[in-house]
């Protein structure tokens, strides 16, 4: 079967039940924030953080996806608070970081999971289409780290920040826009991590490799099929994967970990053909090459 013939992403009744690592209660007391909490990984990612205990805030631009997540997550027993914002602007996330504290007394963790891209050649892709993945992907990244950390630190609390990138270590080939923001982040992660350890807060990263979500759609047929090649392992992973390795880096299990880079990839960092708008022509094995050489 491959990856077209497969559901898009986990059902809710599959993130509800699947079975997890961690004892019940771990996040209990505690607050997280997730953005981009209302599909995909963040919804998976909230979910399990609810199932472990916590209180949970989710963000994003789509008031009623949204409010329809929070309904699922207060399903499992979760108090969740839904906030309807763009990560782009400053402002909205300085409100966003007033209201999570003014509504639940504290942040302990946050989780910036919002962003976007699109397949295009480099070449073709418009300044609009460049600044608006540069604007979310890194801009709005860094507006949440930095609002969180200085409620932190002017609350004198401890704080952990987990950013999900991508794997950019060869480079990302048809999505250089966002090749270019998540390797930002990860640098940027890395500087503040030693910034901000006086302040007792971690900044960490965990890159998804190709990871089965409703997101898969949004990839020509072409792009799709190359996703269970990008990896020696052949398959893509699932936001279970993901959700398991944010919770394991936010929670006591991870309280020596900081300035790290977790890839979560089936060893995509290391070999797999990936091309997100399907592979150019130039790129096809011409077999007649080795074969004149063998002879």
């Amino acid at each position: 079967m491959n990856t077209s013939d497969k559901p898009a992403d986990m059902s809710d009744a599959d993130i509800a039940k699947h079975a997890t690592v961690f004892r019940d209660g771990i996040f209990r007391d505690q607050v997280v924030l997730v953005s981009g909490g209302g599909t995909g990984l963040g919804k998976a990612t909230a979910a399990l953080f609810v199932r472990l205990g916590a209180t949970v805030a989710i963000c994003g631009r789509n008031a009623e996806r949204l409010e329809q997540a929070a309904e699922f997550l207060r399903g499992l027993g979760g108090k969740v608070s839904t906030h309807a914002m763009t990560i782009r602007d400053p402002d909205q996330v300085a409100a966003l970081m007033d209201e999570v504290w003014s509504e639940h007394g504290r942040l302990d963790v946050l989780v910036n999971n919002a962003g976007g891209q699109f397949a295009q050649p480099a070449i073709d892709i418009k300044p609009k289409g460049w600044n608006a993945v540069i604007d979310t992907n890194l801009n709005g990244t860094w507006y949440m780290m930095q609002n969180a950390a200085r409620h932190w630190r002017d609350h004198g609390q401890p704080g952990s920040i987990i950013n999900v990138v991508a794997v950019i270590w060869r480079g990302l080939p048809q999505v250089a826009h966002t090749c270019a923001s998540r390797a930002g982040v990860i640098f940027l992660s890395k500087t503040v991590a030693v910034e901000w350890a006086p302040l007792n807060i971690r900044v960490n990263c965990v890159a998804p490799g190709t990871i089965r979500t409703e997101a898969f759609n949004y990839y020509p047929e072409t792009g799709r099929a190359s996703f269970d090649q990008a990896n020696p392992m052949l398959h893509a992973g699932d936001s279970w994967d993901i959700a398991e390795a944010i919770v394991y880096v936010a929670s006591q299990a991870g309280k020596f970990i900081t300035g790290e880079v977790l890839n979560v990839d089936g060893g995509q960092q290391c070999w797999g053909d990936l091309w997100f708008a399907g592979r150019p022509p130039y790129f096809e094995l011409d077999y007649s090459v080795s074969r004149q050489g063998a002879a």
